[in-house]
């Protein structure tokens, strides 16, 4: 699997926007002028730019407990103390916008995620 360049969040509201940054390989500065937006991500902006960057994203949000239950790539949709909060996990490692590369999920009470498969690993399936 493609390596994933740590990004931290440029301000507290963009998250979503590191994840997409680190999982395409652009720059944040390039995510949120696509979007058209520097405050928080929702879900319809977060698939619609994966996709349009050639990232498969499946369908089905599923809620999660266990690490080792998690796809070896996959987008974090967790509800920590403070608000909820976009995080990307990636072969054992949590990149996480807020608290860095992490080896378990940042804190959270629930916490869903969506596979994701980048172009290249599509075609070493």
């Amino acid at each position: 699997m493609k390596e994933i360049n740590y990004i931290h969040e440029p301000t507290d509201l963009q998250c979503g926007q590191a994840v997409l940054a680190m999982v395409t390989g652009v720059t944040v500065r390039q995510v949120i002028e696509e979007l058209n937006n520097d405050r928080e991500t929702n879900l319809r902006e977060m698939k619609g730019f994966l996709r349009n960057h050639g990232v498969w994203v499946s369908d089905e949000r599923i809620q999660i407990t266990k690490k080792e239950e998690l796809p070896p790539l996959c987008m974090l949709s967790c509800e920590t103390p403070r608000c909820w909060h976009w995080s990307l996990y990636c072969d054992g490692v949590f990149y996480d916008p807020e608290h860095g590369m992490l080896m378990d999920f940042p804190e959270s009470a629930r916490r869903y995620y969506w596979e994701l498969q980048r172009r290249e690993e599509q075609n070493e399936v």
